[in-house]
């Protein structure tokens, strides 16, 4: 079956199309549809009349943008009419809800007098935060954009227009950047003189680039004075109108710097490629088929070309995804009343600063474990990189709040953190840890340090002030690692090879000298970066430790339990997953270490994840869970949950609500849990899931982070005597800072 067979499919499948609406407020009683609707509407309703920017506070229109089109200029398909562009606006849609978690009205305008579509979107300002104008063609986009913005008291955006050039005009900064040249003194061509060429060569032109050295052609040649004197070339070419002789797209490529496409596939050749300027930068945008293509680009000349397309199969995807749903989403928080030049070029140094980071594993693996890395081959993030809303909003509300198009103040450190928890309420979760570990960053050993991935994730811990690392490997290998990887910071670093081990080795021998160890052999162990990393941390030369990456979890487990051990008050260490759903977070005990724990490891294991609850800010109502509910199986199994769930009545020091033994639907099903078992001491479903045994906990928290959609933060070790995590192996440089805040949090606790 081809790609439209597939897509005719997919668009087909019930329920038609690809977005529908859903409520966002209860509506399951009587009360809950009067408060909705009659007569309880009326509240809000006059609250807006008094005052419209309640509108804002009562209605979902500060979340919401109308994508406006007539369907006259589809990508690819041209004047195809307005009910023909709907599948396209709805993808627009699931684009804005995607990646900024704004919703969208799709508006399909049959309209084709200018001045009419005008006055009919002016007059929707009621309904919408914004306005996203698609796929009108030029020039009449220009006067509908223009007249709009005259118009509307809300941010209008041509995403055909502004959307390729911020996305291109990033990419521009850090292409001229890599190739050393300053944008003042670049010569850019473009090919192709309709809304988007316009736009991004005023948008160049706004980063810093010089108008005089943008020589704009169309499909007759070189748009120059003598051409737009004489011939009939409409207001917005002659803008980039040249005193320069005519010619076609080759003259005026010859000793370029900067070839931009706009236009239509394969009409720059390699010997025109050969003729432009040292280094060239080629932006060949046109879709589905550029204007060059990219190996025959690259293959025409021995320097360095820098190449983007608008193509996802080859590096620098000039892709508008990366610009407008971030875009809207500063503009939309900031109650922008426009979206300004100020603000476009905010989003633009924003994304070209984002390239030069450390990629995520996440977004390398999204795209085939290809080397990410800034560079020729990357100037521009991906799409698929979460980061972007973090970095490109907060600077485009700053921007609108620098420059007066805002009407509302923002704590832009405040700011991140309501954008992290639309994305999930695990970076929410995470965001409580994290800024306590910032409060007073600690040493952490890291026991794998020549590990790329341990290396990345010391540089991010140092960058974002969350802990002081210690890198334990070769110091040669994580130099060269750091080199070839532009990290640019000074980690302390421990090499077995070099130094003194001496008062390490004595320790490690005094510890275990009665548990069959030599002199000799603690000599050999410490050279482990385990048995190292663990005496640090005892002898109180580090305050916390992170191993397991490159081990498995028993093996990686064993050190620390011999070296550190469980605290004073502690038997029994265990291992915590926290998994995050939408609306609930659950802590799931023990997943990793106790096989079959007995009443007294459960009791205890369930304080100390009680404990680790806390220190997310979360109060914990444990459930000791079983496939019997109070009662209802008797046999050793459900006893030993319930003689566990007694001892923890009985404990004094338990000032959590924890009952059991119950079924796992009991204990996260408020009807069930209130409904049935009245008598029970947990009043809400609980967040603290103590499973019987360790087959029972690995088990139950895969189905829910693969099925139930959650995501798993851990596994967090509890009941240690230092703090002590150790990763899965595979786990990527995310899970390694996540846990590494987790670990300096605990080292605060221990102060």
């Amino acid at each position: 079956m081809g790609l439209d067979e597939d897509s005719l499919d997919y668009h087909r499948e019930d329920p038609p199309g690809k977005i529908e609406i859903s409520t966002t407020k209860p509506t399951n009683t009587q009360r809950d549809l009067s408060l909705a609707y009659s007569p309880g509407v009326a509240a809000p309703c006059r609250a807006i009349r008094d005052n419209p920017n309640d509108a804002y506070s009562y209605t979902a229109k500060g979340n919401l943008v109308g994508v406006v089109s007539d369907g006259t200029a589809v990508l690819g398909l041209g004047d195809i009419g307005a009910q023909a562009s709907k599948p396209v606006m709805e993808g627009k849609g699931v684009l804005f809800k995607r990646f900024a978690d704004i919703d969208v009205f799709d508006i399909e305008l049959d309209e084709e007098n200018t001045t009419e579509m005008i006055r009919s979107i002016s007059a929707m300002e009621p309904t919408f935060g914004g306005i996203n104008l698609e796929d009108i063609k030029a020039p009449e986009c220009f006067e509908v954009e223009e007249k709009l913005r005259e118009q509307m008291d809300i941010p209008v955006f041509h995403d055909d227009q502004h959307g390729t050039a911020i996305i291109s005009g990033a990419a521009l900064l850090n292409a001229a950047d890599i190739a050393g040249k300053d944008l003042s003194e670049l010569e850019i061509v473009f090919s192709g003189a309709g809304a988007s060429a316009i736009a991004s060569a005023r948008f160049y032109v706004s980063l810093g680039v010089s108008r005089e050295n943008v020589t704009m052609c169309d499909s007759s040649g070189i748009i120059t004075e003598t051409r737009a004197e004489n011939e009939d070339v409409n207001d917005f070419k002659k803008e980039f109108a040249r005193d320069v002789p005519e010619g076609d797209l080759a003259t005026a490529m010859d000793g370029a710097d900067v070839f931009v496409g706009l236009s239509v596939g394969g009409i720059v050749d390699g010997d025109m490629v050969r003729r432009m300027a040292d280094d060239p930068i080629i932006f060949a945008m046109a879709n589905p088929d550029p204007e060059i293509g990219y190996e025959e680009a690259k293959q025409a000349r021995d320097d360095t070309v820098i190449m983007a397309t608008g193509r996802s199969d080859y590096p620098n995807q000039v892709n508008n995804v990366l610009g407008f749903p971030f875009i809207f989403r500063g503009s939309l928080d900031a109650r922008a009343t426009e979206i300004n030049e100020e603000m476009k070029v905010a989003a633009a140094e924003a994304l070209a600063d984002l390239a030069r980071q450390d990629v995520p594993d996440a977004v390398v693996k999204a795209y085939g474990d290809q080397p990410l890395q800034f560079g020729p081959e990357y100037i521009i993030p991906k799409p698929l990189d979460p980061r972007v809303l973090f970095e490109v909003a907060p600077s485009v509300a700053q921007a609108a709040m620098d420059s007066g198009a805002a009407r509302r103040e923002i704590d832009t450190a405040e700011y991140v953190e309501e954008l992290e928890a639309r994305l999930g309420k695990s970076r929410e979760m995470m965001r409580v840890v994290l800024n306590k570990a910032k409060s007073e960053p600690k040493r952490v050993v890291l026991a794998e340090g020549d590990d790329e991935k341990m290396i990345r994730a010391a540089h991010q811990l140092v960058d974002q002030g969350i802990a002081e690392p210690i890198l334990i490997g070769d110091r040669e290998r994580i130099w060269a690692i750091m080199e070839t990887l532009a990290l640019d910071f000074d980690p302390e670093i421990v090499d077995p090879n070099e130094g003194n081990l001496d008062p390490y080795a004595e320790r490690l021998y005094d510890l275990r000298k009665r548990k069959g160890i030599t002199r000799r052999e603690a000599e050999e162990l410490i050279q482990d970066g385990n048995y190292l990393g663990s005496v640090m941390v005892e002898m109180g030369d580090a305050d916390a430790m992170l191993t397991g990456l490159m081990h498995n979890y028993p093996s990686a487990l064993k050190p620390p339990l011999q070296i550190v051990g469980t605290a004073a008050d502690a038997n029994y260490a265990a291992g915590v997953y926290m998994l995050t759903f939408k609306n609930r977070v659950v802590f799931c005990v023990d997943t990793t270490v106790n096989q079959d724990p007995d009443e007294e490891v459960l009791s205890e294991v369930t304080k100390h994840t009680a404990n680790l609850a806390r220190r997310f800010n979360i109060e914990p109502r444990a459930a000791m869970l079983s496939y019997s509910n109070f009662g209802s199986v008797d046999n050793e199994g459900t006893r030993k949950v319930r003689r566990a769930t007694e001892m923890l009545h009985d404990d004094p020091e338990v000032d959590f609500p924890v009952d059991g033994e119950m079924q796992a639907d009991t204990a996260v099903v408020d009807d069930i849990l209130n409904g049935t078992y009245e008598f029970s001491q947990l009043e809400e479903a609980a967040n603290v899931l103590v499973f019987p045994n360790l087959e029972a906990g690995n088990i139950g928290y895969k189905l829910l982070q693969r099925l139930g959609g959650a995501e798993a933060i851990g596994p967090m070790l509890v009941g240690m005597d230092k703090p002590v995590h150790v990763l899965q192996r595979g786990d990527e440089v995310k899970d390694i800072v996540n846990l590494a805040s987790v670990a300096v949090v605990d080292a605060q606790n221990e102060e």
